[in-house]
């Protein structure tokens, strides 16, 4: 925060009305966490559940519990991606391992997700609401991390050459690597991808805040669960409620986090010219002129950073003299220690794919066979709502990202149709299927594809927002116009981009099938064979041969897919579409 405060001077030399205004923010901002964390250690019994009433004031309420899961999952996502996307983009060895393991993650759906982990939450605080509301939260996470951590690694991998030579010459240790080259770099578009992610987890919140799972069925005060509930019991006026209670919050965070975040990450854009029209934010340039904002900056966030900075660079030279002059078998004794850490790992794994595989020993071959005929019928699926989402977000986002105008006007309506839980428009879309009698099994796709193809337009948006004002004054000289300027400039530009703006979202179009292929209206339901249809009912019924070879056939589609579609031409991004500062 110091940094976002302190690029612009502040206006004011004394306290002003503004400050007083910040300070009730920040009070009531405090208030309102405490107040809304209360409530998650409250009792829980099979006679003392939350009750969802469908009361208009009580969602604010709803609104305040969700987001305040969502940002304690946001908080994770970003620790998760730091650690995980650095590591698997710095070392090639561990990059072998990590990327492919992130394929599998990010196929496993949210409902397997839950019922792996509801009953061990409940388990560590029995009669208690908090382990409920930690596989709630859980389950947000897994529904935001995958994309923010390939977007990451993505952008850490594309650093160019001559910066990664720069901070070797420089004899940068892996901290200030991190804080003053790949944080910077990769800032526009894990600022995008923050904001997609946490977009995309309100499109499973209704399934993480209402858990229905291996005969448990519990609701967590949160406007999912409001519109969970009102959409069981039909009552429209309430959906109608929850909608526009959504869209107020929605345009909230986009105003006062997402958008000061997207103007002042662009201040990390490499380039040797400012463009002329920048994205702005009303809400940064008002805590810019509050003393008050500047005062927390310098004095509480500064100098936290200053003490963070200091601890890890002192830790880092301790390290270093360690290893110099650290004998021969205390070197030989920390490698035993790692590898035997890693056999622990391993060993972990090897009992829970026994136990896994004793539980696939209670199917027989047909029932198998089918699962992986569902694998089938569910990946045509994926295949073609990716492709119908590369149609229209490409062009629709290279037209945002060129302009800063349109993307203030575009930013808020792109985040409310990206952040809306499009699982709520299937009962409307399931009557027109039954009055029109469209085949489902055909219709399911784009269902599928409402809740997967802001993936690729935002890393679209964020792959444009990153080209330098340098080219593109570059291609109004040369006048490249139309085609030329398509083929030389912005295909190249978002080609790294787009790819991994479809890995993610075929892997969110994996997840979205548990929706997206089984959907129920009072005394309708339609049903479209695939795995998502499968994974739905076995998951309510308790039936765990089916949950874990459905995860692991579904896992075993993603991966291949990846290895041999995506993978081949992320290395081709990386090769032929790197943006260097000098050509090699």
């Amino acid at each position: 925060m110091k940094r976002l405060l302190a690029s612009v001077p502040f206006m004011p030399k004394k306290w002003t009305w503004v400050d007083l205004v910040v300070a009730l923010f920040v009070f009531g901002l405090l208030y309102a966490i405490v107040k809304l964390g209360t409530g998650m250690g409250v009792p829980l019994s099979e006679h003392d559940q939350p009750h969802i009433a469908l009361h208009w004031w009580m969602l604010p309420y709803y609104a305040g519990r969700s987001l305040l899961r969502m940002f304690i999952a946001f908080l994770g996502s970003l620790l998760f991606t730091f650690v995980y996307g650095r590591i698997a983009a710095t070392y090639r060895l561990a990059e072998r391992i990590l990327v492919p393991l992130l394929d599998i993650l990010q196929s496993v759906p949210v409902l397997g997700f839950l019922s792996i982990t509801v009953t061990g939450f409940m388990a560590l605080f029995p009669h208690r609401l908090l382990g409920a509301e930690l596989a709630s939260i859980f389950a947000i996470f897994t529904s935001q991390v995958w994309n923010m951590t390939f977007g990451f690694y993505q952008s850490v991998a594309a650093i160019p050459r001559e910066l990664r030579e720069v901070s070797r010459v420089m004899h940068m240790d892996a901290y200030t690597r991190f804080t003053r080259l790949e944080l910077p770099h990769a800032m526009v578009t894990l600022v995008w991808n923050s904001m997609m992610s946490f977009g995309g987890a309100w499109f499973f919140l209704a399934a993480s805040e209402s858990i229905s799972v291996l005969g448990h069925h519990i609701q967590l005060p949160g406007i999912g669960s409001y519109m969970a509930t009102a959409y069981l019991e039909g009552d429209v006026r309430a959906l109608i409620e929850a909608i526009i209670a959504m869209i107020v919050v929605i345009i909230l965070v986009d105003q006062l986090f997402w958008r000061p975040l997207v103007a002042w990450s662009q201040k990390f854009k490499m380039e040797l010219s400012n463009a002329t029209d920048q994205p702005t934010s009303w809400f940064l340039q008002f805590l810019r002129r509050s003393q008050l904002a500047g005062w927390l900056s310098n004095q509480v966030f500064g100098r936290l950073a200053q003490a963070i900075d200091g601890w890890m660079l002192r830790r880092a030279k301790r390290r270093q003299s360690r290893r110099r002059g650290m004998p021969g078998e205390r070197r030989r004794a920390r490698r035993a220690a790692v590898a035997a850490c890693a056999l622990a790992a391993a060993g972990l794994v090897m009992y829970y794919g026994y136990l896994g595989a004793l539980e696939l020993s209670k199917l027989g071959a047909m029932e198998v066979a089918e699962v992986f005929l569902y694998g089938f019928y569910t990946m045509l699926r994926v295949f073609f709502a990716t492709l119908l989402a590369l149609l229209w977000t490409i062009p629709v986002g290279v037209a945002i990202g060129l302009s800063p105008r349109a993307s203030r006007i575009a930013q808020p309506l792109v985040q409310i149709a990206a952040s809306f839980p499009a699982n709520m428009f299937f009962p409307f879309v399931a009557l027109l299927y039954l009055r029109w009698h469209v085949n489902f099994q055909l219709g399911a796709v784009s269902l599928m594809m409402l809740g997967t193809q802001w993936y690729i337009l935002f890393n679209v948006i964020a792959g444009t927002m990153n080209i330098p004002n340098d080219l593109k004054e570059a291609t109004k000289v040369l006048r490249l116009r139309g085609w030329g300027r398509w083929k030389h400039l912005l295909l190249p530009a978002i080609f790294p981009y787009v790819i991994t703006g479809c890995i993610t979202a075929s892997g969110g179009a994996w997840n979205a099938s548990i929706l997206a292929e089984l959907v129920r209206w009072k005394q309708h339901t339609l049903v479209a064979s695939g795995l998502g249809s499968l994974i739905t009912i076995a998951t309510t019924d308790g039936n765990w041969p089916v949950i874990v070879l459905s995860m692991i056939v579904m896992a075993i589609f993603v991966t291949l897919i990846n290895q041999l579609v995506w993978r081949p031409l992320m290395r081709l991004a990386e090769r032929r579409y790197r943006m260097e500062i000098s050509g090699r």
